[in-house]
Protein backbone atom coordinates (compact mmCIF):
# COMPACT_ATOMS: atom_id res chain seq x y z
CA UNK A 1 0.00 0.00 0.00
CA UNK A 2 2.59 2.64 0.94
CA UNK A 3 4.25 1.95 -2.46
CA UNK A 4 1.04 2.81 -3.98
CA UNK A 5 1.17 6.17 -2.24
CA UNK A 6 4.63 7.11 -3.60
CA UNK A 7 3.76 6.04 -6.97
CA UNK A 8 0.71 7.80 -6.94
CA UNK A 9 2.97 10.80 -5.41
CA UNK A 10 5.79 10.72 -8.48
CA UNK A 11 2.78 10.66 -10.90
CA UNK A 12 1.26 13.77 -9.84
CA UNK A 13 4.89 15.25 -10.02
CA UNK A 14 5.77 14.12 -12.95
CA UNK A 15 2.34 15.63 -14.39
CA UNK A 16 2.41 18.83 -13.16
CA UNK A 17 3.11 22.04 -15.62
CA UNK A 18 6.42 23.38 -15.81
CA UNK A 19 6.87 26.79 -14.01
CA UNK A 20 7.65 29.29 -16.60
CA UNK A 21 10.92 30.96 -17.11
CA UNK A 22 11.12 34.46 -15.22
CA UNK A 23 13.65 36.68 -16.75
CA UNK A 24 15.26 39.42 -15.56
CA UNK A 25 15.03 42.71 -16.58
CA UNK A 26 18.62 43.23 -17.84
CA UNK A 27 17.78 39.71 -19.90
CA UNK A 28 14.59 41.24 -21.42
CA UNK A 29 16.35 44.68 -21.94
CA UNK A 30 18.90 42.89 -24.03
CA UNK A 31 16.38 41.54 -25.89
CA UNK A 32 13.45 43.63 -27.48
CA UNK A 33 11.93 40.68 -29.35
CA UNK A 34 11.14 38.88 -25.88
CA UNK A 35 10.52 42.05 -24.23
CA UNK A 36 8.15 43.07 -26.71
CA UNK A 37 6.41 39.25 -26.74
CA UNK A 38 5.93 39.05 -22.98
CA UNK A 39 4.70 43.21 -22.92
CA UNK A 40 2.09 42.07 -25.68
CA UNK A 41 0.78 38.76 -23.86
CA UNK A 42 0.69 40.80 -20.21
CA UNK A 43 -1.41 43.73 -21.90
CA UNK A 44 -3.72 40.77 -23.66
CA UNK A 45 -4.85 39.58 -19.99
CA UNK A 46 -3.82 42.03 -17.50
CA UNK A 47 -6.41 40.67 -14.56
CA UNK A 48 -4.53 37.44 -14.87
CA UNK A 49 -1.20 38.25 -15.67
CA UNK A 50 -0.52 41.66 -14.84
CA UNK A 51 1.11 40.69 -11.63
CA UNK A 52 3.49 37.84 -12.53
CA UNK A 53 7.41 37.85 -11.95
CA UNK A 54 7.17 38.50 -16.15
CA UNK A 55 5.14 41.35 -16.46
CA UNK A 56 6.16 42.63 -13.58
CA UNK A 57 9.91 42.64 -15.32
CA UNK A 58 8.76 43.35 -18.62
CA UNK A 59 7.30 47.10 -17.18
CA UNK A 60 10.78 47.59 -15.33
CA UNK A 61 12.53 47.09 -18.44
CA UNK A 62 10.24 49.18 -20.64
CA UNK A 63 10.23 51.71 -18.40
CA UNK A 64 14.54 51.22 -18.05
CA UNK A 65 14.69 51.20 -22.03
CA UNK A 66 12.13 54.36 -22.22
CA UNK A 67 14.56 56.40 -19.78
CA UNK A 68 17.71 55.53 -21.67
CA UNK A 69 16.42 56.35 -24.42
CA UNK A 70 15.88 59.99 -23.67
Amino acid sequence: MKRHVVLLAVLLVSCSEQAERTYTVDELIADEALLAEILATCRNNPGELGNTPNCQNAAAADFKARLKRM
